[in-house]
């Protein structure tokens, strides 16, 4: 299963990478890549309009359609804001949120998450 993630503060970033698992970065400089294959999005919380080069990734050629569900990092001290920007991407594109993390996740966090991705991939297989 492809993937794709936007940091701002390294936090995300981070946690893909002790994840082990390759994935596209969503850059401010250039937001427009086509990831023509179904995909996992990993975003992190705040500010809407911070996520502005999200919004212009998934509105770029196929992106929105080939979404099959988002993560979201946060700190739960956000309370009911907690992964909202996960939360309000999958309810405007009609795809699940599959998995949150606070921070940068723990060692558990990177296995379920690991095993979120499998369960995509094989679903997909099957299709």
């Amino acid at each position: 299963m492809a993937l794709a993630f936007y940091s701002i503060t390294g936090q995300t970033r981070r946690f893909l990478a002790k994840t082990g698992l390759d994935a596209y970065e969503i850059t401010d400089a250039d937001p427009y890549h086509a990831m023509n294959a179904p995909y996992l999005l990993v975003v992190p919380t705040y500010d809407d309009e911070m996520l502005e080069p999200v919004i212009e990734f998934l509105g770029y050629q196929n992106n929105a359609r080939d979404l099959q569900g988002v993560a979201g990092g946060g700190n739960r001290n956000f309370n009911e804001l907690y992964i909202h920007n996960a939360k309000d991407i999958a309810r405007g594109l009609d795809v699940p949120v599959v998995f949150d993390f606070e921070f940068n996740g723990t060692a558990a966090d990177m296995a379920q998450f690991q095993k979120v991705v499998r369960q995509f991939e094989s679903q997909k297989s099957r299709s």
